[in-house]
């Protein structure tokens, strides 16, 4: 019977304790009102929390370091005591706050929770990276936080700001990668960039399936729009040093010199031209009115049951097509060897590779951050600016789930297709 009467009597405290909470709040909130402070905004309630909570951590870290509470006799006679305090604005999530930091004679005392000639606690700098990252200008993160913080943050500090992802782009661009991985896509996104002139530069992603999976960004580089085979070639390269020792397939755009180099780096590996880009840039040769008629001629000759029977089809296209548009059979003709590997395996297969569709969402996001910023002073704030649209992707994990369930069947394809090299045990 006692034992029981114990148990009953834990979870009653537990429930007192919240009662207490809420009674504190529920006070709060009153007085507040009764004093006529507003719950947000310059001198609210909540700033007014955010400022005894703050000087209330300063004073036990100042306890801390003296080894004495305030107005305590133990301290006489210490060597070091407390030296009053200084006033400082800080930045804060519910806007700037000033508050009262403590000092000592000795001028040993450092704060943490305010640390010295800090102006920003961290959650502004994240409220910054996290606007900056969905596309808003310099500019208007500083309107923002003016207009809702009523904070008043220079184009610059944002900048300073922004900046401090550089270190972590360095890191996470020169990481360890998986040793094999079932596809890699790579494509490209155009950015403006001011050096001297402004000109469109392209900005390469590489995106991988992992084994289990699973989305894997493996890097961003900017190119000159001179790439070829030794451009490549240094980009696989360093993926292979990062650890990447064999790649099944590799989907792109039809980029200069990038099967060259993919056989120098992955022998194995088997390049495919991005089917839906090829349409795309065959569009580009046709007038509009024939867009519909073109992609239906077409259809056949990219969902032919062999590459014997795409062949076929692509005569039958070119005889319909080929006198009015010559420039569509020479585009075809000339990405044939690229175009035709994916004909030869699994419908699983097919559907993951015949198109760059699994990049497409990735490459919104991207360009939408991109086009909000105009051009960019040089390569490295463009970077930047990608480096920061790619870690916001996906911030509920919902996207990352939905992507691995639809890959279990490619994936078990894959497996078969290439005679178990998908196996970790065989690298």
């Amino acid at each position: 019977m006692t034992t029981e009467t114990t148990i009953e009597q834990e979870p009653a405290g537990g429930s007192v304790d919240a009662a207490t909470d809420e009674q504190l709040i529920a006070l709060l909130v009153d007085r507040a009102r009764g004093e006529g402070l507003k719950l947000t905004g310059e001198g609210g309630l909540l700033q007014q929390l955010t400022k005894r909570v703050l000087e209330s951590a300063l004073e036990g870290e100042i306890t801390d370091h003296v080894g004495y509470d305030k107005h305590d006799p133990a301290g006489k006679g210490t060597g070091n005591s407390r030296n009053g305090t200084r006033a400082k604005t800080v930045l804060t999530d519910v806007g700037p706050v000033e508050v009262r930091v403590p000092r000592d004679v000795a001028g040993t005392f450092e704060p943490q929770i305010v640390r010295k000639r800090q102006r920003r606690l961290s959650g502004v700098d994240e409220l910054v990276l996290s606007l900056s990252a969905r596309g808003l200008t310099h500019g208007e993160i500083a309107a923002h936080l003016a207009e809702v913080y009523g904070a008043e943050v220079s184009k610059q500090t944002i900048s300073t700001i922004t900046d401090k992802v550089v270190d972590g782009m360095a890191e996470w661009q020169n990481r360890p990668l998986d040793s094999v991985y079932p596809v890699v896509f790579i494509d490209a996104i155009n950015v403006k960039i001011r050096d001297g002139k402004v000109a469109n530069r392209p900005v390469y992603l590489a995106m991988a399936v992992t084994v289990d999976g699973h989305r894997d960004i493996l890097g961003l580089w900017a190119g000159d729009g001179g790439e070829g085979a030794k451009h490549w070639l240094h980009v696989l390269t360093e993926l292979k040093n990062r650890g990447v020792a064999d790649v099944l397939m590799l989907v792109c755009d039809g980029l200069k010199g990038l099967p060259e180099a993919v056989e120098a780096v992955w022998p194995r590996t088997i390049v495919q031209t991005c089917v839906i880009h090829l349409l795309r840039n065959s569009f580009r040769y046709a007038a509009r009115q024939d867009w519909e008629k073109i992609a239906k001629a077409l259809k056949p000759v990219y969902t032919a049951p062999t590459e014997d029977a795409a062949t076929e089809r692509f005569l039958e296209f070119a005889e319909a097509w080929g006198r009015k548009y010559p420039a569509i059979v020479k585009l075809w003709e000339n990405a044939w060897a690229e175009f035709v590997p994916f004909l030869a395996f699994d419908v699983e297969i097919r559907k993951v590779i015949c198109s760059t569709n699994a990049i497409e969402s990735v490459n919104a996001r991207i360009r939408k951050a991109v086009r909000a910023r105009g051009h960019f002073p040089n390569e490295q704030a463009a970077l930047k600016c990608v480096y920061m649209a790619l870690m916001s992707l996906d911030p509920t994990g919902n996207g990352r789930r939905r992507w691995t369930m639809r890959w279990k069947a490619p994936l078990n394809a894959f497996q078969i297709a290439f005679e178990g090299r998908l196996t970790p045990a065989n690298h």
